[in-house]
């Protein structure tokens, strides 16, 4: 079991030299795929089928079809059925919203994944159109409005990632500083409602005092804010946002955040996030990487909400 740092008094906080655990996400994320495997079995052995999974990609963006064809790989190894629907970005709005329509209408299908991002003639809010009952990624107004209710619903796949992370590292984050670096309506806001929550009801949230920031704020702000923040998690998408002096000794810090960038050695496409790892990593007491942080655990619960959902169409 993790040390609880923050029932330490101040002091030791201040003066102690804390070691960095840095949390491997993919181990985290295997083990829960592993079970999933088992409980997949399970259901199809009582005459059930699989669970199944249809993903539409709109374009030829090459990060969205990298994430999908992780997700089915994936979900292959548990034994979940998947489905792609690949459309040029000159798809028609129309044609689109007839795809969602036949997908919510067809029995055999029980999760709908949209990936996102859409071509610009695409309504962004496109996917309200997905049956609530088969929306695995929690996106819908249905589904998110009952997560900010503190309702039982389908909880966004990062949000759940971001979840299973701070279980697992085992603090008590009640009273505690949180602060949320990033304002998306699909990942930073639904994080910053996990994060205030209360952990007795259905969200099982961290009871935190809850702070949200985002690009745009003053980096003496920012500043100010990480440096009172216990934890820390950072969803915006830019290179090293988030340095060494900011950083609270001790505090916990998740980064959601991926982007390409060029290393400057190899000259060659390297993937980071929004945390400047090397320099964090001299002053956190737990920090994921990335990749191999976040992103694992982030397909294993797209899986886990898949299985969810049909063992309900099917119980």
């Amino acid at each position: 079991m993790a040390q609880n740092i923050f029932l330490k008094p101040f002091y030791f906080i201040r003066h102690y030299r804390f070691k960095t655990t840095v949390i491997d996400g993919k181990s985290i994320a295997n083990k829960i795929l592993k079970d999933l495997k088992v409980a997949v079995q399970e259901h199809t052995d009582k005459k059930h089928r699989a669970p199944t999974l249809t993903a539409i990609i709109v374009g030829d963006d090459p990060s969205s079809k990298i994430y999908v064809k992780n997700k089915v790989k994936t979900a292959h190894f548990v034994g979940i059925k998947t489905e792609v629907l690949n459309f040029p970005d000159s798809i028609s709005e129309t044609k689109l919203i007839k795809t969602i329509q036949v997908l919510n209408s067809t029995k055999e299908v029980d999760s709908v994944l949209l990936q996102l991002p859409l071509p610009s003639h695409i309504n962004p809010n496109i996917y309200e159109l997905i049956s609530p009952e088969k929306d695995v990624d929690g996106f819908t107004s249905a589904n998110f409005g009952k997560f900010c209710l503190d309702k039982e619903t389908i909880i966004p796949c990062t949000v759940l990632a971001v979840q299973k992370i701070l279980q697992e590292i085992n603090i008590d984050f009640t009273g505690k500083n949180a602060l949320i670096c990033g304002r998306s309506k699909h990942v930073g806001l639904p994080i910053a409602m996990l994060l205030h929550s209360n952990f007795k009801n259905a969200v099982k949230g961290f009871n935190a005092n809850t702070i949200i920031c985002h690009r745009f704020t003053p980096v003496d702000q920012l500043t100010k804010f990480c440096q009172n923040a216990d934890v820390v998690i950072t969803a915006t998408g830019v290179p090293s946002l988030i340095r060494g002096y900011m950083v609270k000794k001790g505090s916990v810090i998740i980064d959601v955040g991926i982007s390409r960038i060029i290393d400057p050695q190899s000259l060659k496409n390297k993937i980071v996030g929004d945390v400047n790892f090397e320099e964090v990593k001299e002053v956190a007491g737990f920090l994921t990487p990335v990749p191999g942080g976040v992103g694992p655990l982030t397909v294993a619960m797209l899986l886990q909400n898949t299985f969810t959902i049909a063992r309900k169409r099917n119980p």
